[in-house]
């Protein structure tokens, strides 16, 4: 019960600090539309083109995106040593990781319903018919990615070079992830039979899994570093 209070308030207290300086998930998302801006005037694909070049552009999207919001993740912290306090603190190191991460999650979560509304205008292409599969393996995959992002933004928060050394770090660790996302996102909005990605759903919800509880178990002597 003590974690669970712990980690509703870490979740509660990166909410109030971004709804008061708006940078982080306002960032997130203007990079987000500037991906997908950027794509449209340089491929202008149409039909099948389409749908060949969503899912990367899709997720070339949400991992830059994903990136800006794991390097303001532990930004306050940063200062007056919050993170050697942190700890310290009588509390699970595991349930600061997870408030960490469940705001990480909804960020990027915002970031990306921003990002796929874009998509749907600019390439006039709609979700609708593929909606359900879609948001499925987006949340499966984001899910993964936000548990590498987070406990490598905690590594990357005590480097001297931490814009550089996020990226670096973590996306060799997530390309699992990416390529799962990528490929089962190709199918499901091609409207193939889930069966035909299934196992690529059943890969990234693994991967997930395993971020998540490798990511809850390390955290405590990511601290202590």
């Amino acid at each position: 019960m003590r974690s669970l209070r712990v980690i509703w308030t870490i979740f509660v207290k990166d909410l109030r600090v971004e709804w008061r300086h708006r940078e982080t998930l306002a960032s997130m998302c203007v990079f987000g539309i500037l991906v997908v801006f950027l794509f449209n005037f340089a491929f202008e694909p149409a039909g099948e083109e389409t749908l060949r070049l969503l899912p990367g552009l899709l997720w070339v999207a949400f991992a830059f995106s994903g990136v800006l919001g794991f390097n303001r993740s532990f930004a306050a912290e940063r200062e007056n040593a919050c993170l050697e306090g942190m700890s310290l603190a009588p509390v699970d190191p595991g349930a600061i990781y997870l408030g960490k991460m469940l705001a990480n999650l909804f960020f990027l979560g915002i970031a990306e319903v921003v990002v796929v509304f874009a998509v749907s205008l600019w390439y006039n292409f709609s979700f609708i018919p593929s909606l359900k599969w879609f948001a499925l393996i987006t949340f499966l995959c984001t899910l993964g990615y936000v548990a590498v992002g987070t406990v490598f933004g905690a590594v990357a928060a005590n480097t001297r070079m931490r814009e550089v050394m996020l990226p670096v770090l973590q996306f060799p660790v997530a390309v699992p992830i990416f390529i799962a996302g990528i490929e089962a996102s190709t199918g499901a909005l091609k409207g193939d039979a889930p069966g035909d990605y299934l196992s690529w759903i059943n890969l990234a919800g693994g991967f997930s899994v395993i971020f998540v509880v490798l990511s809850y178990l390390l955290f405590e002597y990511v601290l202590e570093e």
